[in-house]
């Protein structure tokens, strides 16, 4: 069963939930539909900037379609709204979407939006840690068993030639921070666009130690097969419209900060602004060459994704990559 809690997409102490929770039919059958709701985990934050900003200039529209943004409860499942037809598209990991997939779930990836894994090995500023081949005997936390830190955490192990069995792995939730800075644990896992700039904007010092280049895919755009039959047109200009404003962050990121403060419920402090900064900056690089067509997926590091994940026993079956993702929706960036 694909878990419910995924990561923490919070801004200091979380900014607010339940925006934007309209949601639209699923099309009728055999009809063709460019009416989209597209599901964005968690709360309303600025990694999520892109969608809002093809809102607010209209892109989605000039492209033809209709989109509703959907943020998902706290306690709902990352792929239900999907498979339940009243998402048409989530905001997804790739390698989420392949162990759904493994498990029976009909989910499709149409668009990579991180080309680099955000998932990073989190330490104190002077921490002997300086490679995860470091460590051995010593504790790291996670939020849990499940989602992009933890299959980033063991994807990190097998290449450091390292087990579970060589380290202490805790499962804290979503209090990485305050059990890094307690002490509690020598390292945690997280996102270096999301968890390290806000560690160090509320005053913790941290380094961030790369997991090396493991074969995992990083955020996407997933959907259905009987979508990708009924509106392809849709997906196409979901596709066009968000690469065009990723374009638009990656030329100046303080448009996401601009974009984000118009979705975010109250009124954002100096401090969240800062961080919101931050965290939109450290994004950009994520989105890799946008010379290139963008949200592009490349087979061999699927597959290999699928078969990495089969021997770290995050899936039981290898899945076929050809059926886990498709290049054909994809928008030439200008």
């Amino acid at each position: 069963m694909v878990v419910t809690r995924r990561r923490a997409l919070m801004l200091a102490g979380a900014l607010g939930a339940g925006l934007l929770t309209a949601g639209c039919s699923d099309p009728t059958p055999g009809a063709p539909d460019t009416k989209l709701t597209i599901g964005l985990t968690y709360v309303p934050n600025v990694q999520f900037a892109p969608f809002y900003l093809a809102v607010q200039q209209g892109y989605f529209t000039e492209a033809g379609v209709d989109v509703t943004l959907r943020h998902h409860g706290d306690s709902e499942d990352l792929f239900g709204a999907l498979t339940g037809g009243r998402e048409q598209i989530v905001v997804a990991g790739g390698d989420e979407m392949l162990q759904a997939r493994a498990q029976g779930t009909d989910v499709i990836s149409v668009a990579t939006m991180y080309q680099t894994y955000p998932v990073v090995l989190i330490v104190p500023e002077g921490s002997d840690i300086t490679a995860p081949e470091h460590l051995a005997g010593r504790t790291v936390g996670i939020p849990g068993p499940y989602g992009e830190t933890y299959f980033g955490l063991l994807a990190m192990l097998k290449a450091a030639g390292l087990t579970e069995a060589d380290l202490t792995i805790s499962n804290i939730g979503y209090t990485q921070q305050a059990a890094l800075s307690g002490g509690h644990v020598d390292a945690v896992m997280g996102y270096v666009n999301n968890d390290v700039p806000q560690f160090r904007a509320t005053g913790l010092a941290v380094s961030a130690v790369g997991i090396g280049d493991v074969p995992l895919v990083g955020i996407g755009l997933g959907t259905t097969s009987r979508v990708t039959q009924q509106s392809a047109a849709g997906l196409r200009g979901v596709i066009e419209a968000v690469g065009r404003a990723v374009a638009d962050i990656a030329a100046d990121p303080n448009l996401a900060v601009e974009a984000a403060s118009e979705e975010i419920p109250g009124t954002i402090t100096d401090e969240q602004r800062a961080i919101m900064t931050s965290v939109a900056e450290a994004t950009v690089p994520l989105y890799g060459d946008l010379t290139q067509t963008w949200g592009q997926q490349d087979p061999e590091r699927w597959q290999a994704m699928s078969t990495t994940m089969l021997e770290l026993g995050l899936i039981e079956s290898e899945v076929d990559a050809t059926t886990a993702f498709t290049n054909d929706f994809l928008a030439t960036v200008d």
